[in-house]
């Protein structure tokens, strides 16, 4: 059954958070939900772990509403860190893996192994305010995990990390995914989510704007990159109808077009001028899409 998001609605006085969102999320599988600040994710996520009730609709995972009581079948990682720094690592996750219902030594022994995972052993009895940002958000993944929730939802898992630190949590959710868990996390890297997902939901004002399979929406977008190298200047390609957009390159330009009648009417346009050493039609990018679909929101 997986979990199961259904017309749901939050309200906070007159303002409505989340307007009328459905979704179902198979379990096993990794799904993203994509939004600029204030578009409604936060609070999406908070239904489902039972934080908040919604105002119309409902959530279940495997048919029945989490609450407290099933706390150690989920496991959250906030975009806000919730992590005591006063505390050393080990305190920490002990504590909290207590609150899942873990027995000491088991939490022993699954906090040195992740630890060994993330390549950071000696952090152990070290207190938190002493890492940085991107070593306390490893231990932050670490308290998500530690207990094998069968659910589990990440909010901005890679804000703070590096690019090898990205890579290394990156592999460490797909090996998360691919044991069983079941995976819902929204970021504001496009690239992770078109690496990870295969399924997707973009909220705006809080509402599903764009949902489905990330394959089908890029094929079925419509708007196209024509990706161009030659040895002549394009700048006439701005003119051409059905030519949204154009920014040259080195060698060339990179030129967004409005459907692939028009990248064929492009080709045969460049062919009459000269030599083309390279025209490639590409799917735009998620980031194309996000920037389409929520540019302008920013923050809210």
């Amino acid at each position: 059954m997986g979990l199961i998001i259904d017309d749901v609605k939050k309200k906070f006085g007159h303002h409505t958070a989340v307007n009328g969102i459905s979704l179902s999320v198979e379990k096993g599988s990794m799904f993203g939900m994509l939004g600029a600040n204030g578009a409604g994710k936060t609070t999406t996520f908070r239904m489902i772990l039972g934080l908040l009730d919604p105002t119309e609709g409902s959530v279940t995972w495997e048919g029945a509403s989490l609450s407290y009581k099933r706390t150690n079948v989920i496991g959250y990682l906030p975009e806000e860190r919730g992590l005591y720094p006063k505390l050393t690592v080990k305190e920490q996750l002990i504590y909290l893996m207590r609150l899942k219902g873990m027995k000491k030594n088991e939490i022993v022994k699954a906090m040195r192994m992740w630890l060994e995972r993330f390549e950071v052993p000696e952090y152990e009895n070290k207190k938190v305010e002493e890492l940085s940002k991107g070593n306390q958000q490893k231990i932050q993944f670490i308290a998500a995990v530690m207990h094998q929730p069968e659910l589990l939802i990440l909010d901005e898992p890679f804000s703070g990390l590096d690019p090898v630190n990205t890579d290394m949590l990156r592999g460490m959710v797909r090996d998360l995914q691919e044991a069983g868990t079941t995976i819902v996390f929204s970021s504001h890297q496009m690239s992770n989510v078109e690496e990870l997902c295969e399924e997707l939901v973009m909220l705006k004002h809080g509402e599903a704007v764009l949902q489905g399979n990330l394959k089908e929406i890029k094929r079925s977008y419509g708007v196209k990159n024509v990706n161009i190298r030659s040895d002549y200047d394009l700048q006439f390609l701005q003119s051409v109808e059905g030519v949204l957009n154009m920014e040259k390159t080195n060698d060339g330009a990179i030129v967004k077009v409005e459907s692939e009648k028009v990248a064929e009417d492009l080709f045969h346009t460049i062919a009459e001028k000269g030599f083309v050493r390279k025209f490639e039609v590409e799917e735009p990018s998620l980031h194309d899409i996000f920037v389409d679909i929520a540019g302008g929101d920013g923050d809210e």
